[in-house]
């Protein structure tokens, strides 16, 4: 599969792979190598040059339209500072044309997901700090039910505390709910921490150079960052990077 922006401008090429149901792997590569770009495809925000992309069979247009529920979570938050948080959150349902009725239990729930309360729910956006605002994103996104979830560079504006705060609580809602997770990072260690499978690209035109397999079993609680074995996968990580930066 490949995807070019005119004759001169070659985005991605030769990408070739597999995402399993029910699996996180995590996307790493150098700044414009299109990891987002690949996300987008995924999304059926665009469509590829050449080659063919499916998610259960289908275009991942025609799987929006059936049974597969896609969820996209952007670096930036995005909401809408005229509504309030529940507000936020109901859009997806909104648009999806859920009856009214459901829309309650459903803000609810991703509220506890997240971490958030009854009383946050009628806050502005603009009260919100940073890390709240990411929250209400990711709120939004799980409010769909979806079987997969795209995730660009979420924590990437976020201090390293709160980022690790975050990935924790990102691989506990996986580990509940089993959605296919597609997560974009430049970080090493959010990589190795919350994914079975780590993808290395090249600089553009990027392509998969890579596949690192995380042996680590979950729960993974913030001790594992100090494990031996998880800086030697993160120092491999690195090392590919590095190489894909040439």
């Amino acid at each position: 599969m490949a995807v070019s922006f005119g004759p001169s401008r070659p985005v991605l090429k030769e990408i070739t792979c597999d995402i399993h149901e029910g699996e996180f792997v995590s996307l790493l590569g150098p700044s414009g190598c299109g990891k987002s770009t690949l996300l987008r495809l995924v999304a059926g925000l665009i469509s590829p040059t050449s080659g063919q992309l499916t998610l259960a069979g289908l275009s991942p247009v025609a799987a929006r339209r059936g049974d597969q529920r896609v969820a996209f979570v952007f670096q930036e938050p995005n909401l809408l500072p005229w509504r309030s948080v529940a507000d936020n959150i109901r859009l997806p349902l909104e648009l999806r044309g859920l009856p009214r009725r459901e829309h309650a239990e459903r803000i609810e729930s991703s509220l506890k997901l997240i971490g958030l309360t009854a009383d946050d729910s009628q806050k502005p956006p603009r009260s919100l700090s940073g890390g709240m605002r990411m929250r209400v994103s990711l709120a939004r996104a799980l409010v769909t039910q979806p079987d997969l979830l795209l995730l660009d560079e979420p924590f990437a504006a976020l201090d390293d505390v709160l980022r690790q705060q975050l990935n924790e609580e990102l691989a506990q809602i996986w580990m509940q709910h089993h959605w296919t997770g597609l997560f974009v990072t430049h970080n090493v260690a959010e990589a190795v921490f919350l994914s079975q499978r780590v993808l290395v690209m090249n600089k553009r035109p990027g392509t998969i150079i890579a596949e690192i397999k995380i042996p680590f079993s979950y729960p993974r609680k913030p001790e594992l960052r100090a494990d031996p074995d998880f800086a030697r996968l993160c120092g491999e990580l690195s090392q590919q990077l590095r190489e894909a930066a040439r």
